[in-house]
């Protein structure tokens, strides 16, 4: 797990190695243990390095192979990278290094773009091919890894961080009002590969971007999730999924045991993550370090889970670390994690994340967690309405849409506001594409490739690499999410949601953690907006900054501040720290 940059000139002019070291210098948390830059002409490769697979100076990035004329900057793990490798070297490959990243070089050599399907993992990487000049851009298929484009006519930046591309200076930093539009409905989901800046991109999941030296590209997407049925599948019974779920999911966990450190596990006590600490403990894992956290209770709601989380540790015996953290810690780290975000993310999650990820870095450096399991296998209260929708666009916007339309057109300034319902627009389009016809497939498959890498994953990924750690997902196993998508919708929304992983999971964890009430990360604090987090949040949304900014009306956030608690949104979110946070994102950031 590391951090990744670069900069290609269009016009021939040399790439500037002061402009990609300032990226990688804004990237060094990500990659503690090494950092390397390369130029060749118009194109500059950069890199921070965290140390999981080789743990030696000849896995060092960026790695070039002058044989091969290739040269690459990697973020992130290849877990069947060693059977590759001996696929490789039977075809005549010779390797200087034992890891993952060289692996990907030959790959690429060998197979060209049929290489990256056979890749299973989270990757982001840039190989600049000498002899041609292209570079080529890869994201995995679900963005596990992230990857930020600033372009210009006459060049080419990216990285794995927003805030690096800002470090290099020269991008367009106004606010995109489609971007906020999305923002502001789709509970801080910016779809790629929009950013909230007008300057920034992400390249999108599962995509493959091949530049030519004059700037011209094409995209090629190498996977979809698909939600189709063969007639066997259709004659499979509840019991006959749930096996196949379960041998899926421990093939999947095993897989994301490969490193040269030890690996933990991120321990909420929900069904998702105690299913990982089962299965691994199923596999003969002794000793397996799991980490929770809690926070102060606000406004009659309990601040943690421990009682789950404790109850699992104790059934499989691991070495516990219950992390609590107390209010005040909390509003003085807050600042801290904003500023780690690579885009502007509500959920009370984030700072949980952040300081829970500063705690388990002090121990370990690679750790399994849960997310994903709830868009793959239908957890969301939202879900059920769809269910024989007649409308299935309705259906979902009345279950997950923050606010209208014309709501929003009462909460931002007119200058700032979309032409027409962007979001409503956006999901209209993806619900109508082939491949899934039942409406809970439509949602799941939006989930799956949208909210799922704008939201989740990105918060997991932004907030552990703020202190160097790697975290590994499970329930993003590709072959586990086709698996998923061919299962019937009934089997998803059994037992109030998940009913084909949670009858997997009594084949591994005890039933008082299957059968609990559905659990969030809870924060109330930053729910129930009170005393100085109030104070703090009308500082940065009336100060001369946001001002001069003007996104929101006046008499919008006169109510919000008049009483936060009664303006929640329909997925139990504060609308002021929705509004807050993006203000004092943009201000973290110096934009």
């Amino acid at each position: 797990m590391c951090g990744l940059c670069g900069e290609m000139n269009f016009d021939g002019a040399p790439a500037s190695a002061s402009r990609v070291e300032r990226m990688t210098d804004a990237m060094a948390p990500r990659g503690p243990n090494g950092a390397g830059i390369v130029t060749r002409g118009p194109v500059g490769l950069g890199h921070r390095r965290l140390k999981i697979i080789d743990l030696s100076e000849k896995a060092a990035q960026p790695f070039v192979d002058t044989g091969l004329g290739l040269t690459i900057a990697f973020n992130g793990c290849i877990y069947n990278y060693e059977e590759l490798r001996r696929d490789l070297q039977a075809r005549g490959h010779v390797f200087a290094s034992t890891g993952d990243t060289e692996v990907i070089l030959k790959a690429w050599a060998e197979w060209g773009a049929d290489a990256i399907r056979k890749l299973h993992g989270m990757f982001a990487f840039a190989i600049h091919e000498r002899d041609s000049g292209r570079v080529i851009l890869v994201r995995d298929r679900f963005g596990i890894k992230p990857l930020y484009l600033a372009e210009t006519a006459k060049s080419l930046r990216f990285a794995s961080t927003l805030p690096a591309l800002l470090a290099a200076g020269d991008v367009e930093t106004d606010i995109d009002p489609v971007a906020l539009h999305h923002y502001m409905t789709w509970h801080a989901v910016v779809p790629a590969p929009r950013t909230i800046l007008k300057g920034v991109r992400k390249l999108p999941a599962a995509t493959i971007r091949v530049i030519e030296p004059d700037g011209s590209h094409s995209d090629t997407t190498y996977w979809k999730p698909v939600f189709e049925r063969s007639e066997e599948d259709m004659r499979r019974s509840a019991e006959d999924w749930r096996d196949m779920v379960l041998d899926a999911l421990r093939l999947s966990v095993d897989r994301r045991m490969v490193a040269d450190v030890p690996v933990g596990v991120l321990l909420s006590g929900g069904v998702d993550s105690s299913m990982i600490v089962g299965l691994l403990a199923e596999a003969g894992q002794k000793g397996l370090t799991t980490f929770s956290i809690g926070f102060e209770e606000a406004h009659g709601e309990k601040g943690d889970e421990f009682v789950y989380s404790d109850l699992i540790a104790k059934h499989f015996g691991t070495k516990h670390n219950k992390i609590f953290i107390k209010s005040s810690e909390m509003m003085e780290n807050l600042p801290h994690a904003i500023a780690a975000m690579s885009e502007p993310m509500v959920s009370y999650d984030n700072i949980g994340f952040f300081l829970l990820s500063r705690e388990v870095s002090r121990h370990i450096k690679v750790v399994q967690s849960g997310q994903g399991a709830d868009e793959v296998f239908g957890g969301y209260h939202w879900y059920p309405p769809m269910q024989g929708a007649a409308d299935p666009v309705s259906a979902y916007r009345d279950a997950f849409f923050d606010r209208t339309h014309e709501q929003l057109a009462t909460h931002l300034q007119p200058h700032a506001m979309a032409n027409r319902d962007e979001s409503l627009a956006f999901v209209e389009a993806h619900f109508a594409q082939a491949g899934a016809d039942d409406p809970v497939d439509k949602a799941l498959r939006l989930d799956t490739n949208v909210m799922l890498v704008d939201d989740p994953v990105k918060r997991v990924d932004n907030m552990t690499m703020a202190w160097g750690l790697e975290a590994r997902v499970p329930f993003l196993d590709h072959e586990l999410v086709e698996l998923a998508g061919r299962i019937p919708a009934q089997f998803k929304l059994d037992q109030g949601g998940k009913g084909v992983l949670k009858e997997a999971a009594r084949k591994v964890v005890p039933a008082d953690v299957i059968d609990r009430p559905k659990g969030y990360f809870p924060v109330p604090a930053l729910k129930y907006i009170q005393g100085p987090y109030l104070d703090m949040v009308r500082d940065a949304l009336t100060n001369d900054k946001a001002r001069a900014r003007g996104l929101f009306r006046q008499s919008y956030l006169d109510a919000l501040f008049a009483n936060p608690t009664e303006h929640i949104t329909r997925l139990r979110g504060s609308e002021l720290w929705q509004v807050a946070i993006l203000e004092m994102w943009l201000q973290s950031q110096g934009v």
